[in-house]
């Protein structure tokens, strides 16, 4: 019979034959190791969309408000993150952060809308 090594602390394995770790700890350990960089993008991207959706529902209080672009910019608030597009029949472009929207108007104004459920 072969001896298994476990993946992380390459101890011998002992038990089922499809076994790859010795232990629990082992096998979290390694599986944090190779994921790092992908949790690592996720979690700045769901990190980003988290604040600019609170950016907006602080803003947002009555269903419908309009905010200038100098005001969600000193919030913090990134346009680069956003869940979904939807363009109406006419023509225009709501910027969804979950339920919470925009849309660009004139003079660097925006409109804040939420989408009820």
């Amino acid at each position: 019979m072969e001896n298994k090594k476990c993946l992380e602390c390459e101890e011998t394995v002992k038990g089922r034959v499809d076994k790859k770790f010795c232990s629990d700890y082992c096998r979290n350990s390694y599986n944090n190791r190779v994921n790092k960089d992908s949790k690592n993008l996720i979690r700045n991207i769901n990190n980003r969309l988290r604040k600019n959706y609170k950016i907006l529902s602080e803003l947002n209080v009555s269903g419908k408000t309009k905010v200038t672009r100098t005001k969600l910019y000193d919030k913090g608030f990134d346009f680069q993150f956003f869940t979904s597009i939807y363009t109406t029949k006419t023509g225009n472009t709501y910027f969804y952060v979950y339920n919470e929207g925009y849309l660009a108007l004139e003079n660097e104004v925006f409109l804040l809308i939420r989408k009820e459920k």
